[in-house]
């Protein structure tokens, strides 16, 4: 566990709009810890620093409550439609060597076949994994795909100790030609016809 990840937090008891705009207003983000039976825990986490931590998807952070340490995940983030601005996060509990399920980030690397393009048809797939080796993501590679190539999640390589929840047979990337390449083609191929056409119609008229 890094040590960046580390955040410690305040216990609070007081709830509402009201209190959780003061707290936003004080650049603290209100949440709630809960999990393995536990009862919930609302805390106040120092905004800044967890707004940088969470950017990376299935943050683990190790949190200091009340100098108890405790790992916990981050399950979801509100946050404002309009402002961007963090709401509330749901934690919850994790221990050491527990297995979790996560939505892991697809990564494209590499350039298919001159001509085509590679089209992510599913931009996460599902893993369990330890809950503290969670990976950033899933990398797959294209590179000189060619038109019609399909890779499903029983494709992908896993990172070490990852299961894949995800059904095997999900469709990740396919790689195609664009359709207005598609068109342009069958325009030129119409256009050649045409042209060989009247010659070949020019042609017969000297003959005779």
């Amino acid at each position: 566990m890094s040590e960046d990840n580390k955040v410690v937090v305040e216990l609070r008891e007081n709830f509402g709009k009201g209190f959780a705009r003061r707290l936003r207003a004080a650049g603290k983000i209100p949440a709630v810890i809960y999990g393995h039976g536990t009862e919930p825990q609302h805390v106040a986490l120092p905004g800044h620093q967890v707004a940088l931590l969470i950017r990376r998807a299935n943050a683990l952070l190790d949190l200091d409550i009340a100098g108890k340490g405790q790992l916990v995940l981050v399950k979801d983030v509100q946050k404002d439609p309009v402002r961007q601005i963090i709401e509330h996060i749901d934690l919850i509990v994790v221990r050491k060597g527990e297995k979790v399920q996560v939505d892991v980030p697809v990564t494209v690397i590499g350039e298919p076949f001159p001509g085509t393009i590679a089209n992510l048809e599913n931009t996460t797939v599902s893993l369990e994994v330890e809950a503290t080796h969670i990976p950033q993501n899933v990398e797959v590679s294209v590179e000189g795909a060619e038109d019609g190539t399909q890779i499903t999640a029983a494709d992908l390589t896993l990172p070490a100790g990852a299961t894949l929840v995800t059904d095997p047979e999900t469709l990740i990337i396919g790689v195609s030609v664009p359709l207005d390449t598609i068109a342009a083609d069958e325009q030129i191929a119409e256009a050649d016809a045409e042209v060989a056409e009247e010659q070949s119609e020019e042609a017969e008229g000297d003959d005779k």
